[in-house]
């Protein structure tokens, strides 16, 4: 005898994105699954072989007009089909009317992940949040070959989930070899956060970060070295000049390609041979015969095949009149100059050991190549760079990145080889690198973040985007990301910013973001089958993003602050 209650539930109406279902008793309907709540699964079907799949986005109650028992109305969002055992996503073969809906059995919920990546492509990193039995892969391949955004309020797990991943990825083998497998990952850590989680990465910050200047291109250099509000085109013509002159003076190659030495040039020139140039340039006369000359171990005109020799300190002019020169005109331009090159919190990028690094060492260590210190995983914590010079260093090095796949592509294909090396940017905090603002201290960071969004994949280069605000991040660079994990989000325009980015089919079960939990998600995207709340799984090694325990440190007894020590890390 089969004692299972009847439930009581019936399509009532049925559109290319909604179903309705209307249910007598709630509390019978629930039977089949103990936690039906909104982003659960119902079943809707024809006979036994076809079944429609459908998420539930919210429920209604409507009370009867006689004083009887309320109705249930219940309105999800189908999202395929499941014949015979195996699911597929969409579908129309569902015959009118369905004959039958019940919450879905654990073996239909299954279909629809295990059976929805090839067994060679799956990644995965989360169970359903709804049945921890069930596990959601993700497909690999499109999951990290098309850009990610990570978003989520402070408190959502956000910095876990990231961690999670690039956890996974970096222990993930094809085959039983020994030592690091081939993925390649860069996080930008603002906070400091990752060092903890990744043990063996290769850790750059201002102490151990080298960013040499001579590698910076034009925008980058003249927005770390020129005062670009006053628009000063002297100050910005010398400098040009300088610099392409000090690459060519300093150059070993051939003649032909000497000539070919541009502004953007990634060659080394002399920062402080480019300060006595301009130092010499203030203070140049004219003779008689409107000639510019200078006196070094001889006499010489300046011009075009003489003006590398202004590159020593302290040349004496021999005119008289400053009539259609440069004297005087770059007193200000010398001043900062001076400051950016002697101030020692930028050793990193102007210090002496920028100049006797090569372009090859610097590749290998932002990439983690280099043999003594060869990882899967770079951090740059860059908590410890000035504010002021924080977006040319961005800047630098995703513009590094990029070209290494810009190049190693074009290298290989020439060779009739496919891209080996693909690698994945992380920015935490995304919005302080790439904020909509126009604002002039943001353009490098963000104009470097934007060409990789627009063209990276291209060159096996791709971006995850981490941010608690994800409506301060540029529009362009959001709207390029393909997978999106969507974490509690309390900001309404937030909130909105996410809905307006992801696909309409998704219907209605972005209302929930406000209430998930603690490592809750929304995942959504091309490289998985159907939208799905989700529990991301807890890192064995987490992130040092834990709060800070105020309750308990208050209830403690007096503590005394380091003051000294404090004062002078905070001064050197």
């Amino acid at each position: 005898m089969n004692n299972k209650p009847e439930v009581n539930a019936e399509v009532i109406s049925v559109s290319p994105n909604k179903i309705k279902v209307s249910v007598d008793k709630l509390e019978e309907f629930k039977v089949a699954e103990e936690k039906l709540k909104v982003g659960s699964y119902l079943r809707v079907s024809d006979n036994e072989d076809v079944a429609l799949l459908a998420i539930i986005e919210n429920f209604s109650i409507v009370a009867d007009e006689n004083g009887g028992e309320p109705k249930y109305i219940i309105d999800a969002s189908p999202i395929g089909l499941v014949k015979n055992g195996k699911f597929y996503r969409g579908g129309d073969s569902l015959a009118l009317p369905p004959k039958k809906v019940e919450p879905a059995k654990l073996e239909d919920i299954k279909a629809i992940y295990e059976n929805s990546v090839n067994e060679n492509e799956k990644f995965t990193f989360s169970k359903l949040s709804l049945n921890k039995n069930v596990s959601v892969p993700v497909n690999g391949n499109r999951f990290f070959n098309k850009h990610i955004a990570i978003v989520g309020s402070t408190g959502s797990g956000k910095s876990h989930t990231v961690a999670k991943i690039l956890q996974k990825a970096t222990e993930s083998k094809g085959s039983s070899f020994e030592g690091l497998n081939n993925s390649h990952i860069a996080i930008f850590d603002i906070h400091s956060e990752y060092q903890s989680a990744f043990p063996s990465a290769n850790i750059l910050g201002v102490e151990k970060l080298i960013l040499p200047y001579w590698l910076l291109n034009s925008e980058e250099l003249e927005e770390l070295f020129l005062d670009t509000e006053a628009n000063d085109h002297n100050q910005r013509n010398v400098f040009r000049e300088a610099i392409v002159l000090n690459k060519k003076y300093h150059f070993s190659g051939d003649s032909v390609a000497k000539e070919r030495i541009h502004y953007d040039s990634p060659l080394y020139f002399d920062i402080e041979e480019i300060l006595y140039y301009i130092k010499n340039r203030n203070n140049e006369k004219k003779d008689k015969d409107n000639n510019i000359k200078w006196i070094d171990d001889d006499e010489f005109i300046f011009g075009e095949d003489t003006a590398s020799r202004l590159f020593k300190e302290g040349l004496d002019t021999k005119g008289t009149s400053a009539t259609g020169t440069l004297n005087g005109k770059l007193i200000n331009f010398i001043n900062r100059l001076e400051n950016k090159i002697f101030d020692k919190r930028l050793e990193f990028i102007v210090g002496s050991k920028t100049k006797n690094v090569t372009f090859k060492n610097t590749l290998e260590s932002i990439i983690g190549y280099k043999n003594e210190s060869k990882a899967n995983v770079t951090i740059f914590d860059v908590s410890g760079i000035p504010f002021e010079v924080l977006s040319i260093c961005v800047s630098l090095i995703s513009r590094l990145i990029f070209e290494v796949g810009y190049y190693n592509k074009k290298y290989r294909k020439s060779n009739g080889q496919e891209q080996n090396a693909p690698i994945l940017v992380v920015y935490e905090e995304a919005h302080k690198y790439a904020p909509k603002s126009g604002l002039s201290k943001y353009r490098a960071s963000k104009e470097a973040i934007e060409r990789i969004a627009k063209e990276g994949r291209k060159y096996g280069v791709t971006l995850l985007l981490a941010s608690q605000r994800p409506s301060e991040i540029s529009e362009t660079i959001f709207s390029q990301c393909s997978s999106f994990i969507s974490m509690r989000l309390t900001n309404p325009d937030d909130q909105n910013f996410v809905k307006r980015l992801l696909p309409d089919t998704i219907g209605d079960i972005t209302n929930i973001l406000p209430s998930l939990t603690e490592g809750e998600a929304l995942l959504i995207g091309d490289a998985i089958s159907v939208p799905s709340l989700v529990k991301v799984d807890e890192c064995e090694v987490p992130p040092s993003s834990s709060d800070i325990k105020y309750l308990e440190e208050w209830r403690d007894e007096w503590k005394d602050v380091a003051f000294a020590e404090l004062i002078k890390t905070w001064s050197i």
